[in-house]
């Protein structure tokens, strides 16, 4: 009887029962370099310049349209410093298609307005405009960075982090002490902190004058010195608060990683590495790493642009095919990260269908809300070919599904490539306090999500 129960019943194992000594090596090496990415890969921006800075030493040159490639040849188009397209190319012609593996590396935060700074009572501040979905009390009375470009009306731009270096100051939002919050915590936890009291406090020592706001003056003249800016600047100027908070080791087994912004940066790093890693490809491989995703992938940055399909249509003009032949018979991983169940709020899950941390890369079917609204709900078939090619070259997985049915829902960018004609489906790392300022996710789950993606380009 117990044998047949092992034949019939679907029954999942920790992964760190699968693996052995050896492969967890290899598991806590590649988690070391994501770790070190991840702590520089602060905004989209500086993902891309990074990314690009690895691919250059990996042999990937920029794509020129009209230049000749065969297979083999390493190539990638930087779109607008804010996305990114890397392509192998493969044996295959691409008339028989591509792997593509798509994440997106923008990531919750908080905007600067473009009228930003003011001062009120002799301290000065920035307004913000928070960017993605997000939990507003959680970004409060913690140490924040400022990063990004401002361009000048001369054409220049010049790029601004402050707060990466140790010896930087840092930046923060205030909240109201216990004794006089009695009001406060009445309210629901999303009115108890707005969206337009998430003012940053940057300054309090005035200027040496008997001006106005002489504070703010003070801190206009910092940065002047420093970056040779002035207020108007700011009216074109990309800047936006992080967390201050680095990358670190999570519990006393080290088995956890904690920082900001492995949504989805996590799953970015793991197609990057993977298709560095990819060798002499039967069809050629493909990595995006897009802008956008958390506000609806929109704009010329995010996957509903054109620039994908430009990209894709220069590969295919230059082997003597079409766009439509290619992508119907190409495949995607949507890497995004997927929820992981999380012991202290079961309530909004439904545990037997949700991923688990150490239980390998989580396989969303469907993501959407309710209904299933809003998702492309990938085939049996697709999900049957994960199925084979994930035995064969020994990637832990698991199904993943995002809360109870009636709980809420998500969305990634799969729904766009399906709406290419490509077989999609979404694949990433389970994350604990996902859309937090600090998530956690599973060294484990990091590891496996890389050999997935691999696996998906050197199939054969």
């Amino acid at each position: 009887m117990s044998d047949l129960r092992e034949k019939l019943f679907y029954e999942q194992k920790n992964g760190y029962d699968r693996i052995d000594t050896a492969e967890r090596l290899r598991l806590e090496n590649y988690c070391r370099d994501y770790m070190a990415w991840l702590n520089e890969a602060r905004t989209e921006r500086e993902a891309v310049s990074s990314a690009i800075a690895l691919a250059e030493e990996r042999g990937f040159v920029p794509y020129v349209p009209g230049m000749s490639l065969k297979a083999g040849d390493k190539v990638y188009q930087n779109n607008r410093g804010k996305a990114l397209m890397l392509a192998v190319i493969g044996k295959k012609p691409l008339s028989e298609g591509c792997v593509i593996a798509g994440a997106h590396v923008d990531a919750p935060r908080l905007d600067l307005k473009q009228v930003t700074m003011y001062e009120t009572d002799e301290l000065c501040y920035f307004k913000t405009h928070y960017y993605g979905g997000i939990k507003k009390y959680q970004w409060v009375t913690i140490p924040l960075e400022l990063h990004g470009v401002v361009a000048l009306k001369s054409g220049e731009t010049v790029d601004v982090v402050i707060g990466r270096d140790p010896e930087d100051p840092r930046f923060v939002i205030t909240d109201l002490l216990p004794h006089l919050a009695q009001d406060q915590m009445k309210k629901t936890l999303a009115e108890g902190i707005t969206g337009e009291g998430l003012n940053i406090l940057i300054g309090s020592a005035p200027y040496a004058d008997d001006g106005k706001d002489r504070v703010k003056l003070a801190v206009l003249s910092l940065l002047n010195d420093q970056y040779g800016i002035t207020e108007e600047d700011f009216l074109s100027a990309e800047l936006v608060a992080v967390p201050a908070f680095d990358v670190s080791e999570i519990g006393l087994d080290r088995s956890l990683i904690g920082g900001y912004g492995h949504d989805d940066r996590v799953c970015a790093y793991a197609e990057l590495k993977a298709i560095f890693d990819v060798e002499d490809p039967e069809r050629s491989c493909v990595c995006i790493l897009a802008d956008k995703e958390e506000i609806g992938s929109e704009g010329v940055t995010g996957m509903q642009s054109e620039a994908f399909d430009c990209f894709m249509a220069d590969l295919c003009e230059s082997q003597g095919t079409t766009l439509r032949r290619c992508f119907e018979k190409s495949f995607c991983l949507s890497a995004d990260v997927t929820n992981a169940y999380d012991p202290n709020f079961p309530e909004v899950s439904e545990k037997r269908s949700e991923s688990k941390v150490n239980y390998g890369m989580g396989i969303c079917k469907f993501t959407g809300a309710r209904g299933k609204s809003g998702t492309s709900d990938a085939s049996a078939e697709v999900v049957a070919y994960l199925r084979r090619l994930f035995e064969r070259e020994g990637v832990v997985w698991q199904m993943a599904e995002l809360g109870k049915v009636d709980q809420g829902g998500g969305g990634t960018i799969a729904k766009f490539m399906a709406k290419r004609n490509i077989d999609t489906i979404d694949a990433g790392v389970p994350v604990l306090s996902m859309h937090a300022p600090f998530e956690v996710v599973g060294k484990f789950d990091c590891y496996m999500t890389y050999k997935g993606v691999l696996a998906a380009y050197a199939d054969k």
